[in-house]
């Protein structure tokens, strides 16, 4: 894991919900992020069930034991697919990814934020 420099301009800021930039996940194919989804600097694992209504993502984190998201969503802006997750137990109250999808490489990457340390770390993740 690499903790976070100044390589964070690369990854694009979030967009606001009420802003024009923001387009509703459900009117794009998402089902491209389903499945099983490793970061390999720990084995952490991501595995996204189902894209329902709106991007809202059925999904849970394994480290190495399944924790539940408290938030899991992938919206749309302009061709840049998000995903936002959040964790609220075991340890990780307040952790959030804030990830988007590299179509490219098929991965998902980002930015981790670990709440107990109060840290930022660059992570990407590969499709198991």
């Amino acid at each position: 894991m690499m903790t976070i420099g100044t390589t964070l301009a690369q990854f694009p800021a979030p967009v606001a919900k009420g802003s024009a930039a923001f387009v509703a996940a459900d009117k794009v194919n998402l089902d491209v992020l389903e499945g099983a989804w490793v970061r390999p600097d720990g084995g952490y694992l991501i595995l996204i069930k189902k894209v329902g209504a709106n991007g809202q993502l059925e999904a849970s984190y394994f480290n190495p034991k399944p924790l539940p998201f408290a938030k899991a969503q992938a919206t749309l802006d302009g061709a840049t697919v998000r995903l936002a997750f959040e964790l609220q137990a075991g340890g990780y109250s307040g952790s959030t990814y804030d990830l988007v999808y590299d179509a490219t490489n098929d991965r998902i990457k980002g930015i981790y934020y670990q709440a107990v340390m109060k840290q930022k770390f660059e992570v990407f993740f590969t499709r198991k």
